[in-house]
């Protein structure tokens, strides 16, 4: 499947190169670590021993391993949609669900494609279908992202954006 079209990473994505069925670049993270995962726990201060203790995630709560933190799996996809939309665009809402556990040995493919867009005000909005794919093809967060794109030769998305913005002439 293409890619959809960027001008440059800081720029981002612009409303009139997107497609619908494109994907968006991924971000691939990994091989996860044990290391990795417990630098996130020490930097978020979430010291739930899932997160570090082997024994006492596999013994007492009869997990596979220690687990890759929820927290860090958001950073991802949001960074995902953020770095799409660069600069000009806004990140405007994603939501996702935890539906799968990622564990270290895990390399963790965030990806996004394309399902609607549509033309409002001075700039569009892009759909995406989000989510957090290991090695195996195993979705573990799958969501959407509604991202606000400049159109090709207007001004860019305004920082804060303003939904109400859409509707102004």
């Amino acid at each position: 499947m293409n890619v959809a079209t960027t001008s440059t990473a800081a720029q981002g994505a612009v409303f009139d190169d997107v497609e619908v069925g494109q994907d968006i670049p991924s971000l691939v993270k990994g091989p996860m670590t044990t290391a990795h995962i417990m630098r996130w726990s020490a930097a978020m201060e979430n010291w739930h021993r899932i997160h570090y203790d082997w024994q006492y995630a596999t013994g007492n709560d009869g997990l596979p391993d220690v687990l890759v933190n929820g927290s860090w799996k958001q950073h991802v996809v949001i960074q995902l949609v953020t770095d799409w939309a660069g600069d000009t665009g806004w990140a405007w809402k994603i939501a996702f669900q935890f539906r799968g556990m990622n564990i270290p040995g895990d390399t963790l493919t965030a990806w996004g494609r394309v399902t609607d867009k549509a033309e409002r005000g001075r700039w569009g909005l892009v759909d995406l279908e989000i989510g957090l794919r290991n090695q195996k093809g195993e979705e573990s967060t799958p969501g959407t992202a509604r991202v606000v794109l400049p159109r090709r030769g207007g001004p860019p998305v305004p920082y804060p954006f303003d939904p109400a913005a859409l509707d102004a002439p």
